[in-house]
């Protein structure tokens, strides 16, 4: 097959100027009525969905390299999950798991536990987003350790209700005008060795090292009692932070300090978790074992649900301790029981071999465009982050952004994360045809970019 017939078979289906008629009254009602906080890149207005593609309201067909966040891990509408959550929906809608009994979470519950990074016996709590699952793990390890104080990552991001957002060390925006937050929350340096270190592996190792060992060696010996620590938590591949891979012995090393001090060791996987890295959990990559987990976007292919999971010991409150009237909904719970089926039997291995081709791809990028400082990541969580100057590293947010714009208008869908990272996370079951094109895309915007800056005299091109 030629690359035009690839393109012509597998591509973007673009059926005018973007955007469109409908897509701008759509965009100008958005403007009048929702509230202006959410962030929008591009005027994408979807109206359908299926597998890898997003048809807007135009008639406009996008490859979706976004994934709705890392959400739609089995693609939009996948016949299973669809099939599920009618079936669902035709027998019961909501009980409350607060109140009732339901065999739904203990369905989900078990199969959850039988894949989970740590030994059993474990037990769950049932949300409704990640950041419900992130303010479960901060009040169950408040309560079970007696302590608290937290550690937490500076580029963290792991939610924006008031406890999930003390713990984010992300953007400044997200926490402007919000004081007081809650307090107890300590924010020490993630092990990015882009930003951290420019020498080889061995200078990158003792680099990450030195972030986990600053706990102990100067966290502990000047302002924080390790005594007083309840949990760490940690993302082991960043997202909103730039899709920044945590080194192992970094992960093994703050597995220690954590053991070491009666420290519980929690792992945000909301968005590297559910197979989209090839393994179950990002953490897995390390042999690290956490105490708590939480999950939550891709478990259920887009239907809204957050879970927290930790060693059964772990979880000892007592009834009123913590509750939610729709954490655990039986439509939601359908959905992730299916979605569970199709990573296990075709979508994680896929996420595994299909990512380790992108990124083969990309690496060459490093050489070939000037724009392209790192690429990084596991299975389909890859990052690429852009500098005006490879020998500096200076940041280029605007250029991101324009790369951004400049696939959307050739019909493919990204998003950015970090200060000046593009991000991959298409659903785990993109074909190789698929992604074949959307790199081909990719790289096409990024040469406009570069040839755009460039001609502004805004691109430094060296080779360092």
């Amino acid at each position: 097959m030629t690359k035009q017939e690839m393109h012509a078979q597998y591509g973007p289906k673009l059926a005018g100027a973007l955007p469109g008629p409908k897509a701008k009254a759509a965009v100008e009602a958005d403007t009048r009525l929702i509230s202006p906080s959410y962030t929008r890149s591009y005027p994408l207005v979807a109206r359908r969905g299926r597998g890898v593609r997003v048809e807007d309201v135009d008639g406009n067909e996008f490859l979706d390299f976004a994934a709705g966040i890392a959400v739609v891990s089995t693609g939009h509408c996948h016949p299973e999950v669809v099939a599920a959550i009618q079936k669902q929906a035709a027998e019961l809608i909501h009980i409350s798991g607060t109140d009732f009994y339901d065999e739904h979470l203990t369905d989900l519950a078990s199969r959850l536990s039988a894949v989970a990074p740590m030994p059993g016996p474990h037990r769950f709590f049932y949300g409704n987003s990640g950041a419900e699952a992130i303010e479960c793990a901060l009040k169950l390890a408040r309560y079970h350790t007696g302590r608290q104080q937290i550690i937490s990552f500076f580029g963290a991001f792991h939610g924006r209700t008031m406890g999930a957002l003390s713990l984010t060390g992300s953007k400044p925006q997200q926490k402007r005008r919000f004081s007081p937050l809650v307090p107890g929350v300590t924010h020490i340096r993630y092990p990015y060795a882009y930003r951290g270190c420019s020498g080889g592996p061995q200078e990158e190792e003792a680099f990450s090292m030195g972030c986990a060992r600053f706990i102990e060696e100067k966290l502990f010996k000047t302002v924080l009692p390790p005594e007083e620590v309840a949990a760490i938590f940690i993302e082991p591949i960043q997202g909103e932070g730039g899709y920044v891979v945590a080194p192992n012995n970094f992960l093994r090393e703050l597995r220690a300090i954590c053991s070491r001090h009666g420290i519980l060791l929690v792992v945000d996987e909301v968005q590297s978790g559910a197979g989209r890295t090839g393994k179950w959990w990002a953490i897995e990559h390390s042999g690290v074992e956490p105490d708590m987990v939480c999950m939550a976007k891709g478990i259920a292919s887009g239907m809204p649900l957050g879970i927290c999971m930790s060693r059964a010991e772990i979880m000892d409150w007592v009834p009123g301790s913590h509750a939610s009237t729709f954490g655990g909904n039986p439509i939601s719970i359908a959905a992730a029981l299916a979605t569970i089926d199709i990573i296990e039997r075709e979508a994680m291995a896929n996420a595994s071999h299909l990512g380790g081709l992108m990124l083969e791809r990309l690496e060459g990028w490093k050489q070939n465009h000037p724009l392209v400082g790192d690429v990084r990541g596991r299975g389909l969580m890859i990052g690429i982050e852009l500098v005006k100057d490879k020998a500096t590293r200076e940041p280029v947010t605007a250029l991101r952004n324009r790369v951004e714009t400049l696939a959307f208008e050739r019909g493919l869908m990204v998003l950015g994360c970090g200060e000046t990272s593009l991000r991959l996370c298409p659903p785990l079951i993109v074909n190789e045809q698929e992604a074949t094109v959307a790199l081909d895309i990719l790289e096409e915007a990024l040469t406009l970019a570069e040839n755009e800056y460039a001609h502004a005299g805004e691109l430094t091109v060296t080779t360092a």
